[in-house]
């Protein structure tokens, strides 16, 4: 079994999809299904069941999944061993992050990281936070810097660095733009515009409403901040947003609730040798906690 294909293997499993697996590797589709292919014909069963454009492990690739992950892990483990005993700072760093904080907290950061090390090559992602923390513990990616679990996670290492405050916000024309101070129920008798439902961001808000024995009245959801900003601004419902995003815009709404804070930050896997780097994108966050 070569790397390649265990690669590609990890990443249909964990996409579901050939052509998600394909932009994730940064590779063509037919060459996804190639590697899966040769894959298959080294083991000599078939690894994925294909129903129209459903995509799943069969029985033989669910017991290969975690062979898979073991061993690139190592692969990958003893090639940063070996390279940080130079003490160079190069090579790909394959790092993950959200949208949101790729747009609004690391520009300034990565600006100067690749200033300072040019020799680096900037494998960056943008995923969503929870498969990003997907993607550190399988080895798919080094580390990642995106919104935090409201949980610990078994193997892996995670530093807050940065706390968004998210505001309660609707369009200019919206009805509740008018209003004064506002409770958690009023705003539940309006249409809001969330996160989607398996995000971090979904859940600490949703935690929030369910403390006061309330329900989200979601009519629309989207994983894209930018988009939910729009949508709020066009009058199709309320929204929560951090505050980096609120401009003129919006009107940020007065609720009779406690601050709402996430937590941004970095992670990565417990276990694993950190190339020189991703030590080196290490310290640069750390810096950047401060200001």
């Amino acid at each position: 079994m070569d790397t390649q294909s265990l690669q590609a293997f990890l990443a249909v499993a964990q996409t579901h999809s050939f052509s998600r697996a394909a932009e994730m590797l940064h590779l063509t589709q037919p060459a996804v299904s190639k590697r899966i292919a040769v894959l298959e014909d080294q083991v000599g069963i078939r690894l994925f069941d294909r129903i129209g454009r459903r995509i799943s492990l069969t029985e033989a690739g669910d017991v290969l999944l975690p062979q898979a992950r073991r061993i690139l892990f190592t692969v990958e483990d003893s090639r940063r061993a070996i390279a940080n005993l130079a003490g160079h700072v190069g090579g790909r760093l394959t790092l993950a992050t959200s949208h949101h904080i790729g747009l609004h907290r690391l520009p300034p950061l990565l600006k100067q990281y690749t200033q300072r090390h040019p020799e680096v090559e900037l494998d960056l992602r943008f995923i969503d936070s929870e498969m990003a923390y997907q993607g550190v513990l399988d080895g798919t990616l080094e580390m990642a810097v995106v919104t935090l679990a409201p949980h610990p996670v078994e193997q892996l290492h995670v530093v807050e660095l940065w706390r968004d405050r998210l505001c309660f916000v609707c369009g200019a024309d919206h009805p509740l733009a008018s209003r004064g101070r506002l409770s958690l129920e009023a705003l539940c008798r309006y249409n809001c515009l969330m996160p989607g439902a398996k995000t971090f961001t979904r859940s600490l808000i949703e935690q929030r409403f369910a403390e006061a024995g309330l329900a989200l009245p979601v009519s629309i959801s989207t994983n894209y901040l930018e988009t939910l900003k729009m949508m709020c601004g066009v009058d199709l419902g309320w929204s929560l947003l951090p505050e980096k995003m609120i401009d003129s815009g919006l009107v940020e709404l007065a609720v009779d609730t406690a601050p709402l804070y996430r937590p941004l930050g970095y992670l990565v896997h417990t276990n694993r040798t950190l190339s020189n780097a991703a030590s080196k994108m290490i310290e640069e966050l750390e810096e950047s906690r401060s200001e």
